[in-house]
């Protein structure tokens, strides 16, 4: 029965050759058009955290994707005191951005310190086309800013957003932006770590921001707002900082930060729904365990509370006694948080971490502590942070 079906079908092919022959060769010429652009692509898989898998060349990336990132120029204006008196100064301020779509519009998204107290914002695209621009919205506590401009259509190449929930440490990851005023430059790297927590220092205030990516790709100034994409040129998050004197430790707010904010931002000028905590606090260690008497090596150990907020509204204790470690001071004896709705607090990074990406405020929230040695549970509805 087998052999008989064989045989039948060999026969079918044999008498609809002929047929089929200006067929083949329309395929033919349609393969050979797509080959250029299969020898980019390396067989992409969805990350996994066991596959930190490349997708498209690092050269497919940026043709694709430069022509969506912008230079963003503007003039800061500061008013400084002298021994003459408060004095306005002014100073050129570099940065990223990159084209997004939203709600049938395009916006260009930066970083909030690229803009903060600027003046006179242009934007200038791969081309050499430049547009003056306005900032229509921003959040300082995300770092995040977007702005407006009357560009023509042919220069708006919005890119793609990619969840930055599906990052995994090791991945590949690519940054693309104008440092030093170096424009359309490209550099390569992987994620380091997730749900870090980073200060940075805008012309208007100290701003600490949590859940931040950190990578390898070389960022420097002018880089700021610039566009961090995965191995297949979607966005995963927005440039923003390096750490001093560092080689290779960048800094990115996730896409899904600005997937979150964006709707308000656009609409209303800000984002408003951080969650506050209330709370100066340092990590745990081997050296404050053995200090404080505790057997805990790890959690947040609770320095303050700031008064009146969630944390000392719910009893939380900070410190008495201050004590040097190493030449470093710390304040001792408050309640030590190691975890939160259940889940292990290891450091600050990871408190930050939970409370902004899976609390808003005015939820309460089962906050477990080491206080005088024992565990216990106290209950803590969270506040609203503020920014400028």
């Amino acid at each position: 029965m087998v052999l008989a079906s064989l045989t039948a079908y060999s026969s079918f092919v044999v008498l609809s050759e002929s047929s089929q022959i200006s067929q083949l060769q329309n395929l033919s010429s349609d393969l050979q058009a797509r080959n250029s652009q299969l020898e980019n692509i390396l067989s992409y898989q969805a990350p996994s955290a066991g596959n930190a898998s490349f997708g498209l060349s690092p050269v497919a990336i940026y043709d694709s994707s430069n022509r969506s990132v912008v230079t963003v120029q503007s003039t800061q204006v500061a008013v400084v005191d002298t021994i003459f008196g408060p004095q306005t100064t002014t100073s050129s301020v570099l940065g990223s951005g990159f084209v997004v779509e939203y709600s049938n519009a395009y916006y260009i998204v930066t970083n909030f310190h690229v803009v903060d107290s600027t003046v006179n914002t242009t934007v200038t695209f791969w081309d050499g086309a430049a547009y003056p621009a306005k900032v229509i919205g921003s959040d300082p506590l995300s770092d995040i800013a977007v702005i407006a401009t009357h560009a023509s259509e042919s220069d708006l190449h919005p890119l793609v957003f990619a969840s930055s929930s599906s990052l995994r440490v090791g991945q590949i990851v690519m940054a693309i932006g104008s440092p030093f005023g170096l424009t359309g430059s490209i550099t390569y790297g992987i994620v380091s770590q997730l749900g870090r927590n980073i200060q940075y220092q805008s012309a208007s205030q100290a701003i600490s921001v949590s859940d931040v990516i950190q990578f390898s790709a070389p960022i420097n100034p002018g880089n700021s707002g610039g566009p961090l994409l995965n191995s297949i040129g979607m966005v995963v998050g927005i440039t923003t900082a390096t750490a001093s004197g560092s080689q290779g430790v960048g800094f990115a707010i996730p896409s899904d930060t600005l997937l979150r904010e964006l709707p308000s931002i656009i609409s209303s000028g800000g984002y408003h729904n951080h969650p506050a905590f209330g709370i100066q606090a340092v990590d745990m260690n081997y050296e404050l365990s053995q200090a404080t008497g505790v057997n805990v090596t790890y959690g947040v150990l609770i320095e303050k509370t700031v008064s009146g907020g969630p944390a000392d509204r719910a009893g939380l204790r900070g410190g008495q006694q201050i004590i040097t470690i190493n030449g470093q001071q710390y304040l001792i004896g408050g309640d030590i948080i190691v975890s939160v709705n259940g889940n292990r607090v290891v450091n600050y990074d990871a408190l930050s971490t939970y409370l902004e990406t899976q609390v808003f405020p005015g939820e309460t929230i089962r906050v477990g502590i080491i206080r005088s040695g024992a565990y216990q549970e106290v209950q803590v509805t969270v506040g609203a942070a503020t920014g400028a």
